[in-house]
């Protein structure tokens, strides 16, 4: 994300409602409190840090998701990031059952870049993003497949997380034996070769029998 908010990384900020202490550690979770005398006072997790959430392009809040289990799901925060005189959470509410929503002013985002998405990219994923806002462009992709890329651009950057089909998909694509070129097959072919005589040698070095056919 945005190089200039790491700088509220290590720091917490809390704020107080009725009877709760929200504790907001950015980069890292938020918590809650119940400041009361109860024997089953409430304390724990609301979120760890996840994702960031992407609006129109921009970094609009963050994802604080995986906390304390509720009913039949965990806790998850949502951050929103506001222009603000200092560092300070606040607000906080419950929209839905344990889904928090959560509001820091920090100067940090006030100038009207400070939370553009683009220039926090590598040069490769930036070039990515002309291609697909050139093919839009010319038409030549719907607004959903535009939409689509720019998203595999933000999972690639590390802003999203990509969802668990897309990683299994990943792993396959690792262990795949499909080439690009034919360069690439060779390439892949003399390495597996090395490998198969290195192989046969140690077998024979401890007087396995390998049988093997001529089209291997």
């Amino acid at each position: 994300g945005p190089a200039h908010l790491f700088r509220l990384a290590g720091k917490c900020f809390s704020f107080v409602e009725s009877t709760y202490k929200y504790e907001f550690c950015p980069f890292h979770n938020v918590t809650q409190h119940e400041q009361t005398f109860r024997w089953n006072a409430y304390s724990g997790i609301l979120g760890i840090w996840h994702e960031w959430e992407i609006d129109n392009n921009t970094f609009a809040g963050m994802w604080m998701r995986e906390g304390d289990s509720c009913e039949t799901k965990s806790r998850q925060t949502k951050v929103h990031l506001v222009c603000g005189k200092s560092n300070k959470l606040a607000d906080v509410s419950e929209p839905s059952t344990c889904v928090y929503s959560l509001t820091f002013q920090t100067p940090l985002v006030c100038h009207p870049h400070s939370l553009l998405v683009y220039p926090t990219l590598t040069e490769a994923l930036q070039r990515k993003w002309d291609e697909a806002e050139q093919l839009l462009y010319d038409e030549l992709i719907t607004d959903q497949g535009y939409k689509k890329i720019l998203k595999e651009i933000f999972e690639e950057a590390g802003l999203l997380k990509a969802t668990e089909e897309k990683e299994v998909e990943k792993q396959n694509k690792k262990i795949s034996l499909e080439f690009e070129t034919v360069e690439k097959c060779s390439k892949e072919y003399k390495q597996l070769s090395e490998e198969i005589k290195k192989l046969r040698v140690l077998l024979s070095q401890h007087g396995i029998a390998y049988k093997g056919n001529s089209g291997e």
